[in-house]
């Protein structure tokens, strides 16, 4: 359980905290995540490494795992997965191991118990005195507790437009040898082909 507390105006204008605490279920509730306790928080290394090769990464199968060395259609994904749920501020072109657990079960229609890893990483962030990160999140559940909540216009979150740039940065390929030129993007593949796509059974 995380336990905190929001400042607002009672009636006589004097401030009052009100305590705000949630779980992993309602980290779930709130996002509307789709998964459950009973969903896996590991994918098997072999599965991730093996479905990234077929994807079309061309890095080294024990070095480390940046989206770059990815053909375009599959780059994009992976830059959007990395902005929506990375816990860190910056290194944007490595994705942790959670977040190629995320990547595999997408693609191959796994069950992953992302509201659970997610929220593992809030509270590790707050026991190391970090940022905290996940803001949007955070308000939706406060918004979700505290309904009245008086809003200061300059603490809304707003969503953005992806801007030319980053299109542009994503536009660019780093394979292992300079000026080697970028793969072609093998056909897209399970889930992002068929949106009925049914994963494999014994990690197959």
């Amino acid at each position: 359980m995380i336990y905190s507390a929001v400042q607002m105006k009672h009636e006589n204008d004097q401030d009052v905290d009100i305590e705000v605490k949630f779980n992993v279920g309602d980290f779930r509730r709130v996002l509307d995540l789709g998964d459950s306790d009973d969903d896996p928080t590991i994918v098997l290394e072999r599965l991730c490494k093996g479905l990234w090769f077929i994807m079309g990464f061309t890095g080294h199968v024990n070095r480390k795992y940046l989206k770059s060395m990815f053909s375009r259609p599959y780059k994009f994904l992976v830059h959007c997965v990395l902005h929506a749920l990375l816990h860190r501020k910056g290194a944007y072109d490595e994705p942790s191991d959670y977040i190629m657990n995320i990547i595999t079960c997408l693609v191959l229609n796994r069950a992953y118990n992302i509201s659970q890893v997610l929220f593992d990483h809030m509270v590790d962030n707050i026991r190391g005195e970090k940022y905290i990160m996940y803001p949007r999140f955070i308000e939706m559940l406060i918004n979700d507790q505290v309904r009245d909540l008086p809003k200061d216009l300059a603490d809304e979150l707003n969503l953005h437009h992806m801007k030319s740039e980053s299109l542009s940065r994503l536009n660019q390929y780093r394979g292992l040898k300079k000026d080697e030129p970028e793969p072609r993007a093998k056909r897209i593949i399970c889930k992002i082909e068929n949106r009925n796509y049914v994963a494999h059974e014994n990690d197959a």
